[in-house]
């Protein structure tokens, strides 16, 4: 087994704990970016260039006939062929979560469409389900079995957030781990079907799972109700008979108390394990070769590499499958770098130097001649993830074409996890709802002074009523920093004065015009 750094990563920030690597035709590609994709890479999809220990990401995109895949991290993902046999395969995507903590409950199928030296077409179809539909997820497996000539995908584990029903303020975006249900997936006729075993009683996440013909081994995996790493080894084995098919489960003897790991396949029926963690606060240094044959499963400890000081040190450590032997490892490096979110990688080879010496010159001819969430449960989980992927050749790739994030504007202050003001408290780590109308996201209220921003309304010391009577009301808000500054700009309002109306005048009451000469009449008979 061989360590060797990756000197130089462009735009590693968008490499966090949770990505995925997938393999087509020999050539790697990055899926499951921090934060939403921006312009220069609509997709979120990137094909990795690594060269002379220098890793470069050129956007890749999708034909027109494809449907909007949002950047998952910790999803399920594996390789869907025609039959054990083929070449041809495609890779299907379940769950995971979006970049607002949003969990997923679709299922894709991703296939390439064409490979050129400028450009890579993918088309990514959502499968509609029926039937027992899997709740959304993160930190399950994906794994396809065939059987008597035909295949079926199996999901296992994971987590989820708790019930609405059983949700409280204080942990309203608590997750729980999903019951321990083995689900069976027919792509063909598109209907699911869950299945319950008395052998798994306790819910998994983050376990590792290897499948051969019709049998799929899980090995593992973090128990956040007991708080425990699985020593079992679960063997399930499903038939597809003509008609409904058999799922059984086997407790083996063997197994690793391990959660985190990552598994990359060397040989046909070899597979080395790595990674990984064996306590809360301990990562897992060992290594493990596990061999299928037959109907059998052998795991024995196996030499491991070299590690650096700093790999040894770290307190958390991530990473993914490369295919071929080969995992891309990743710490963190916020202590020695001037980019807080920019992380340390390595590529970990592990079959012989004879045949990585080979799969490198023939990547060169290749090259010549072609054109946990960490504060889910504890905070050595953040590498929570395990996928399958692809090996890292070298390719000519254009640096013109090569994706630079200095060159897209700063869109991350207008996310839900902005720093607002001085006193904002709103960590997307730490966050817990504060408002009856709050799901997974903070509320937040936008600033009228100059050309607006937007604020936390908690930050903002809004009470409920106040902040619904804002959003209802057609009026201006300014933030606590600039009301004072609103007032003083403000001229003094204009009194309308209110019109009077006229008053009607008064009529005057006729009265007898009498001549001198009438009036002695009218007093005579008056007094008579």
């Amino acid at each position: 087994m061989s360590l060797r750094v990756v000197s130089t990563v462009n735009n590693s920030s968008l490499l966090q704990p949770g990505f995925s690597l997938l393999n087509f035709d020999g050539h790697v590609f990055f899926f499951g970016q921090k934060g939403w994709p921006k312009r220069s890479c609509p997709t979120g999809v990137f094909l990795l260039d690594i060269k002379q220990n220098e890793l470069k990401m050129k956007p890749a995109f999708f034909s027109k006939d494809s449907c909007y895949l949002p950047p998952l991290r910790y999803p399920a993902l594996c390789t869907l062929r025609g039959n054990a046999g083929s070449e041809e395969y495609q890779y299907i995507i379940h769950g995971g979560k979006t970049p607002n903590n949003d969990l997923s409950d679709k299922i894709y199928i991703m296939s390439l469409v064409s490979k050129s030296s400028k450009k890579t077409t993918f088309q990514c179809v959502e499968k509609d389900l029926g039937g027992d539909v899997p709740e959304a997820r993160y930190g399950h497996t994906i794994n396809v079995v065939h059987s008597r000539g035909k295949s079926m995908s199996v999901i296992f584990g994971g987590r989820s957030y708790t019930p609405l029903a059983q949700r409280t303020t204080e942990k309203w975006n608590s997750v729980v781990d999903c019951f321990p249900s083995v689900f069976l997936v027919d792509f063909e006729f598109g209907c699911c079907t869950s299945y319950i075993l008395p052998e798994l009683q306790d819910g998994l996440a983050f376990h590792v799972s290897v499948a051969r013909n019709d049998t799929i081994y899980i090995l593992g995996g973090h128990s956040l109700q007991n708080n425990t790493r699985s020593p079992s080894l679960y063997k399930l084995k499903v038939d597809l008979p003509l008609g409904s098919p058999a799922v059984t489960c086997t407790v083996l003897p063997g197994g690793i108390s391990v959660s985190s790991a990552i598994v990359t396949q060397t040989a046909d029926s070899e597979f080395v394990l790595v990674g990984g963690y064996q306590s809360d606060n301990q990562k897992r240094l060992l290594c493990n070769t596990i061999v299928l044959e037959d109907s059998k499963i052998e795991i024995v400890e196996r030499a491991s590499p070299d590690w650096t000081p700093d790999i040894k040190h770290c307190r958390m450590w991530f990473g993914c499958d490369m295919g071929k032997g080969s995992v891309l490892l990743g710490i963190p490096g916020a202590n020695k770098q001037l980019i807080s979110d920019a992380n340390y990688f390595y590529i970990l080879r592990c079959k012989g130097a004879e045949e990585d010496k080979e799969e490198e010159l023939a990547a060169q001819i290749c090259s010549q001649t072609s054109t946990e969430d960490p504060g889910d449960s504890t905070p050595f989980e953040d590498s929570e993830e395990f996928c399958f992927g692809a090996e890292a050749n070298s390719f000519d790739v254009d640096d013109t074409d090569t994706y630079n994030e200095d060159d897209e504007e700063d869109e991350s202050e207008t996310g839900y996890w902005i720093t607002c003001s001085a006193s904002c408290n709103i960590d997307i780590n730490t966050w817990v709802p504060f408002y009856s109308t709050e799901l997974n996201k903070p509320a937040m209220i936008l600033c009228s002074n100059g050309a607006g921003h937007w604020v936390h309304a908690q930050c903002m010391d809004l009470s409920e009523t106040m902040l619904l009577r804002l959003s209802e009301a057609n009026v201006k808000y300014f933030c606590n920093k600039h009301i004072d500054l609103n007032k003083g700009l403000q001229t003094p309002k204009k009194v309308v004065h209110l019109k009077k109306q006229p008053m009607k005048p008064l009529r005057k009451k006729k009265t007898m015009n009498l001549t001198t000469p009438a009036k002695k009449s009218f007093l005579r008979r008056l007094f008579e």
